[in-house]
């Protein structure tokens, strides 16, 4: 039986709709439990929200400088293993950095940084300290997302010439921005906190995270427009990119919190010269894949047939078939890689390649580079930019 990893949380207080993701998420397959965090700037809600999680008292604490001093002074077999950061997106950098430089594992919410600099500073860091880094990308951790990932790394798709991913969500126009806005987007709109951008930073880092996942194609350049059309002008409510990727395929990304009616509209397409395949996260265990003059094939999670092509699927997959599994899951399964690999490195072992898949510090710097160039391309008129 492995042994139950110990997590500290930063952020993830009463009513954040993350933190309870991670934590439900990082309990799913039994790899870790929660034994301290500092949930909330207000002592109160700190104190409520620790209890809420089982934590004891002298384990929360008052700020994340305080837990990551406190934790490192705990005896090898108590202090936690690793620190979950669920904050806005300002403080992943120097909570994530502190966390390195003390001892500790890191799985850090995207995006990875606010800027390029601070991106490949963590990614010395990262190399540095030798810990081991995950960075929170969910989606590709769904079985179909890997299935996919791997359809086309054995060449079933032929050549890739052609990718399309859409993030269109409307939850910007629930809000009245002419009233205060709750907190949980406040911080999404003001610079300081969310970076360059609010929606590639926010649900555009995701997207293009999951074309160079399942692919495995680098974006090489790109031509943006964002907009704000219902946001205070500042920030960006809406993105349209084309893409350039290796290998002369070409592609679009489409990005957009003002998507009237939409909710969580995720959805993947890649053409290649023999087949093309399609994934919607909101029907999130099938995938569909095409062929020009064959029928329709609808791969369904969780199926033996999948197993065969897919390990990383099935190592994914949890309910039987025909039993839904979806956003909570994908948390899960990257938790289960992420800690496999914790516990394989703490025992002086070579992870394995199944261990591994999950997003990392690299891939946060990648996320960082495309928001940069999405916002220089948007700024000179919509100018072809490299990656």
């Amino acid at each position: 039986m492995a042994r139950k990893l110990r997590m500290a949380m930063v952020g993830g207080g009463l009513g954040a709709f993350i933190g309870k993701v991670h934590r439900e998420a990082v309990g799913m397959d039994g790899d870790a439990e929660v034994v301290a965090g500092m949930f909330n700037r207000d002592p109160a809600q700190n104190a409520a929200a620790g209890a809420a999680a089982g934590v004891a008292s002298n384990r929360i604490y008052p700020s994340w400088e305080a837990l990551i001093a406190g934790e490192a002074a705990q005896p090898r077999e108590t202090r936690a293993d690793f620190i979950a950061i669920c904050t806005p997106n300002h403080l992943h950098y120097p909570i994530a950095k502190a966390a390195l430089e003390a001892g500790f594992h890191v799985m850090c919410e995207k995006p990875m940084t606010l800027t390029v600099p601070e991106a490949e500073d963590l990614a010395r860091c990262v190399k540095r300290t030798k810990r081991v880094f995950g960075l929170m990308h969910a989606y590709t951790g769904y079985p179909m997302v890997k299935l996919a990932h791997d359809l086309i790394a054995r060449g079933d798709l032929g050549r890739i010439c052609k990718v399309t991913i859409e993030y269109q969500q409307g939850s910007f126009r629930k809000m009245d921005f002419s009233q205060p806005l709750d907190k949980r987007n406040k911080w999404k709109m003001d610079p300081k906190c969310s970076g360059q951008s609010c929606s590639m930073a926010d649900i555009g880092v995701h997207a293009a995270h999951m074309v160079e996942y399942v692919t495995g194609l680098k974006i090489t350049s790109l031509l943006a427009d964002l907009s704000s059309f219902v946001a205070p002008k500042g920030l960006d409510d809406d993105c349209n990119v084309l893409l350039r990727l290796q290998g002369g395929a070409r592609g679009a990304m489409l990005v957009s919190k003002v998507a009237t009616g939409e909710e969580n509209g995720l959805r993947l397409r890649v053409y290649g010269e023999k087949k093309g395949l399609y994934f919607n996260q909101e029907d999130p265990n099938v995938l569909h894949v095409r062929a020009q003059r064959s029928p329709e094939e609808t791969w369904k999670r969780a199926n033996p047939y999948v197993a065969e092509v897919s390990p990383a699927a099935a190592r994914a997959s949890r309910p039987p078939a025909g039993h839904p599994e979806g956003y909570i899951e994908g948390f899960a399964s990257l938790y289960l890689n992420f800690c496999d690999t914790i516990r394989a490195v703490e025992a002086g072992e070579k992870p394995t390649p199944e261990m591994l898949d999950f997003p990392g510090v690299a891939d946060g710097v990648r996320g960082m580079k495309i928001v940069e160039a999405v916002v220089q391309s948007a700024k000179a008129g919509g100018r072809w930019t490299r990656v």
